[in-house]
């Protein structure tokens, strides 16, 4: 059964320097107020793995906390460039930033491989690509029954993946709905699990379409309204278009930052 925790206490107690972290969620349910704890506590040396890191992974390198980027797109959707991405892998500002670049099928069965146990996933693609001959975490397999090459992917097993939800109960099982991509996979294939909700409620309704990951898959949940902001969480929020356009020039410039982390992350204290 998961614990349930305040915010501040889950990320202490979880998350920790040198680990590999990954926070997935697909336009919805991005968990920004557990980066944001992150950042509060200053833990260090992380490999962030996303799927398609946004704005939630360009504020957690731009506060100097990542050494490895491990993921498959990055980008500020549907307004351009992640500047602190751009700025750490060009710069190496505030440090210098190791990329481990994957295609999205290639990640999404990286996840699946972890949370089937098995040290590798197979699949058909990076024919024709450069990505390869850049990274250790891609090879080849001959199928034993056709003879076919394929592509071979490390499985990836984050020390604790973090996810954002609509709703738990108290003994820690998890209901998420609508837009989802790769949580339950991420989940799954993580030593640990943090999963912060919207609201804690006494019975989890069945919802056609929901998943569920239930309380012995799930580490700790922290009751954190708003968590996803300024992504949205299908059902209690809607997505904030207005930051992402915002943030475009606030990244493009390390001083303007520098202070929109002070003013709006270290600020701020987090007590739920």
């Amino acid at each position: 059964m998961a614990k349930i925790l305040a915010l501040h206490d889950a990320v202490a107690e979880l998350v920790h320097d040198g680990g590999t972290v990954a926070m997935e969620g697909f336009t919805h349910l991005i968990p920004f107020a557990a980066a944001h704890e992150i950042i509060r506590q200053g833990i260090t040396d992380l490999t962030l793995v996303r799927m398609t890191p946004d704005v939630i992974y360009d504020q957690l390198i731009g506060a100097g906390l990542v050494k490895k980027l491990v993921f498959s797109w990055g980008g500020n959707p549907g307004v351009g460039s992640l500047h602190r991405f751009r700025d750490a892998v060009e710069n190496g500002w505030p440090r210098p930033l190791e990329i481990d670049e994957h295609s999205h099928a290639g990640m999404a069965n990286r996840y699946v491989a972890g949370a089937s146990g098995l040290p590798f996933a197979v699949l058909r693609g990076y024919r024709g690509s450069d990505l390869p001959t850049r990274t250790d975490t891609v090879s080849t397999v001959v199928c034993p029954f056709t003879g076919e090459e394929l592509a071979a992917v490390q499985a990836v097993n984050p020390d604790v993946t973090v996810i954002h939800a609509q709703r738990a109960d108290h003994d820690g099982n998890v209901q998420l709905w609508g837009l989802t991509g790769v949580q339950k996979e991420a989940a799954l294939a993580a030593r640990q699990v943090l999963v912060t909700v919207e609201e804690i409620v006494d019975t989890l309704e069945p919802r056609p379409g929901g998943v569920v990951l239930p309380g012995w898959a799930v580490t700790a949940v922290a009751c954190v309204p708003d968590g996803a902001h300024p992504s949205y969480a299908a059902g209690y929020s809607v997505r904030d278009n207005a930051f992402y356009e915002a943030w475009d020039p606030i990244s493009r410039d390390r001083g303007a930052f520098q202070a929109w982390i002070k003013e709006h992350v270290h600020d701020r204290s987090q007590a739920r």
